[in-house]
């Protein structure tokens, strides 16, 4: 289901198959998400004026922040990127600048548009791969210096023509698919590493590379590749030939403007500290301050044109652990109007996180063991007695959450994993003795739980 057409009740039901608990900030996100479909039937008077409301989502790390925001982009049909923002750096600094952001959510949105087009034209792509390669398979042969009247030159045409289609079939039975063909292969221009030197702004720089290699490596080289090396190559030629670019761009563009979603995260780790303005404080405060213009509204440039962020949603998240909200700018703050609270998981929640969600923790394992041949079975002892360790070393040392289990459970299942190829054909039960056994002697020396746990 398109995530415009969810209900708030709908789009919570579906987190829920995913995340345990955290209701507060399923349904503010709902909210937030159903407000810009609800915004979409405006009269145009009024659209301009209906503004998102930004989200700020605070908690501790490991309680579904991020999943939250994960499971959206798989929700959405609509551009959303998800940022660090400790990666951002003060315009004057060495770094990406924030303006990357936008560039980055502007490239998201032109690939799926130009993947959903490309789609639409499928069925002419693959016509005329086939067309291609069947050329490949059978250059033209040039013509008979004497032909000996009409009849002669029909029937060679004829033989042509039921050769060229008895290859036809064999490529659909896929019998040539290791036979080797010579083609001409137009070489892209190679961009990476390029950001450590433009220290983010890529896009002036990129096309010029573009346009470069274009002008000496437009001509192309000849390789030779099997045919179903050759037909990708040809399929993703023939896809950009399909696609008009300004259409996709022009898509795109409206799609980031009126739709697009940027979560930020690590927030709280560009809040200075009120208490003096030194080292990198004062880089910190200056991403905030370039960050405000982008949330606030404004025109971003990239390599398809300005880029209005007046209407795009920003949802902020952050441990919050030394620094408060109240740390950021405030006008950073009243741009976040929204805020969130998540809350500490308990074992009760470390134990439904373990069963209920379709990707659970114990069916990964299980799942894992099976391609060995083994069967993993879990009691309900077992799986209780992990949630109350988990819970006992989040409480007593760092407390990272959900992502405790996965240690935990690496621990406890690490011997099955090293032997299951001797245990291969049978059933292994994981029951609460086994658990103890395990790590209850980690668990009391509280120094060493420090390191394993």
């Amino acid at each position: 289901m398109n995530l415009d057409d969810m209900t708030p009740a709908e789009i919570v039901r579906e987190l829920d198959k995913f995340i345990i608990g955290q209701h507060d900030a399923k349904r503010t996100v709902a909210i937030a998400l159903r407000n810009r479909a609800r915004r979409k039937r405006l009269p145009d008077t009024m659209r301009d004026e209906v503004s998102p409301k930004n989200i700020i989502m605070m908690g501790p790390t490991g309680v579904g922040k991020t999943e939250i925001a994960r499971r959206i982009a798989k929700l959405a049909n609509t551009p959303f990127v998800k940022v660090e923002a400790t990666k951002y750096t003060e315009v004057g600094y060495v770094g990406r600048d924030v303006e990357s952001m936008v560039r980055d959510l502007m490239g998201t949105a032109v690939q799926m548009t130009k993947k959903e087009l490309a789609e639409k034209q499928r069925e002419l792509v693959e016509k005329r791969v086939e067309e291609r390669l069947l050329d490949l398979l059978l250059p033209a042969e040039s013509a008979p210096k004497r032909t000996e009247g009409k009849e002669s030159s029909n029937s060679l045409a004829h033989a042509t023509k039921e050769t060229r289609e008895k290859f036809r079939q064999f490529l659909a039975e896929g019998r040539f698919e290791d036979r080797e063909v010579e083609i001409t292969v137009t070489g892209k221009p190679a961009t990476q590493g390029v950001e450590l030197l433009a220290g983010g702004n890529l896009e002036d720089l990129e096309s010029t590379i573009q346009s470069l290699g274009s002008i000496f490596g437009g001509r192309g080289k000849k390789r030779r590749v099997s045919i179903k090396r050759a037909r990708e190559l040809l399929t993703e030629e023939e896809t950009e030939r399909s696609v008009d670019q300004e259409q996709v761009v022009e898509i795109a563009k409206e799609r980031v403007e009126q739709m697009g979603i940027i979560f930020i995260d690590e927030i709280d780790k560009v809040a200075g500290n009120k208490g003096g303005q030194h080292g990198p404080d004062v880089s910190r405060e200056g991403v905030q301050r370039d960050i405000l213009p982008i949330v606030e509204g404004s025109k971003v440039s990239t390599k398809w044109g300005m880029v209005d962020t007046t209407h795009i949603l920003f949802i902020a998240a952050g441990a919050f652990h030394v620094s408060k909200p109240s740390d950021l700018i405030p006008e950073l703050q009243g741009r976040f109007p929204l805020r969130v609270e998540l809350k500490e998981l308990t074992d009760t929640d470390f134990l439904r996180i373990l069963q209920e969600p379709e990707n659970a923790i114990i069916k990964q394992y299980i799942a894992l063991m099976h391609t060995e041949d083994v069967n993993l079975v879990f009691s309900d002892d077992a799986l209780r007695r992990v949630s109350q360790i988990a819970y006992t070393v989040n409480s007593t040392t760092e407390n990272i959450g959900a992502r405790r289990l996965y240690t935990i459970m690496e621990r406890l299942l690490e011997d099955i994993s090293f032997r299951a190829d001797e245990l291969a054909g049978q059933s292994f039960n994981v029951d609460e003795d086994y658990v103890n056994e395990r790590l209850s002697d980690i668990l009391e020396n509280e120094d060493l739980s420090r390191y394993i746990l």
